[in-house]
């Protein structure tokens, strides 16, 4: 059996507030294109130090609860040794330890196979840098 890998770069723009960003239908759309009806797995994978990827509901208040208890756990305030940026940057830097900046999905007939809720999302709580880059990583 042979494996095939095909990967693609997109340049995603977060905006200029904290936000969990559904990255669901660009993953869908490159699987559509390279995947063609193909089983293997999704990598999705952020080159960013201060961001990470998340499989969650969104749209019913899931999305808003997860930035809170980031919020909670991970507080944007002076505690933090690294200190540049924006005020409470160093929780940014802390942020991929707890939410990794990467996912496995599996993919079956050529589509994600997430659950009924999941949807893949990037969680960027760094205000200071909207523009992002994902990596989408295809093996058959």
């Amino acid at each position: 059996m042979s494996h095939e890998f095909q990967s693609r770069i997109l340049d995603i723009t977060t905006g200029a507030a904290e936000t969990v960003y559904d990255l669901t239908r660009e993953c869908s759309s490159f699987l559509a294109e390279v995947a063609q009806g193909r089983d293997g797995l999704l990598n999705v994978f952020t080159p960013h130090a201060t961001m990470g990827v998340a499989l969650i509901e969104t749209g019913a208040g899931s999305d808003s609860d997860l930035l809170a208890a980031l919020h909670q756990l991970l507080p944007a305030d002076e505690r933090w040794q690294h200190r540049h940026g924006s005020p409470g940057h160093g929780r940014d830097h802390v942020l991929p330890a707890i939410v990794p900046p990467h996912a496995t999905i599996p993919v079956i007939g050529g589509e994600l196979a997430l659950g009924t809720w999941q949807s893949v999302c990037l969680v960027d709580t760094n205000i200071s840098n909207p523009n992002r880059q994902v990596r989408l990583s295809f093996l058959s």
